[in-house]
């Protein structure tokens, strides 16, 4: 049986815990680093899970927030169950099958 694991993004707690209420507080923080991002991608950085993290991004965060990629990021292992539950939440992919939806593409006239 293969082991699944599933990553916690935990941003939004670690931004709390330093006082900061704005998403948009973090840009000037990261162009500072050379972290060049717009107000609405770190607004979801910060809201949801990143599928891609640069290091650059990484060690910026870790440098403004004095703390380790653990603290931002939890590692840990997902039972059946509660694979289950948060796929019901729409908190995980699908099973990763494809399934074809019907489209038609017009050309303009």
């Amino acid at each position: 049986m293969t082991k699944k694991m599933a990553a916690e993004w935990n941003l939004k707690k670690v931004m709390e815990q330093h006082h900061f209420h704005s998403t948009t507080e973090l840009v000037p923080m990261l162009a500072q680093r050379g972290v060049q991002l717009s107000r609405i991608q770190v607004y979801r950085l910060v809201a949801q899970a990143p599928l891609r993290l640069t290091l650059d991004l990484l060690a910026a965060l870790c440098d403004i927030f004095a703390c380790t990629p653990n603290d931002l990021i939890t590692i840990k292992q997902v039972d059946r169950q509660e694979r289950k539950k948060l796929a019901a939440a729409g908190e995980t992919k699908s099973s990763g099958r494809l399934s074809l939806i019907k489209t038609r593409v017009h050309r303009p006239k």
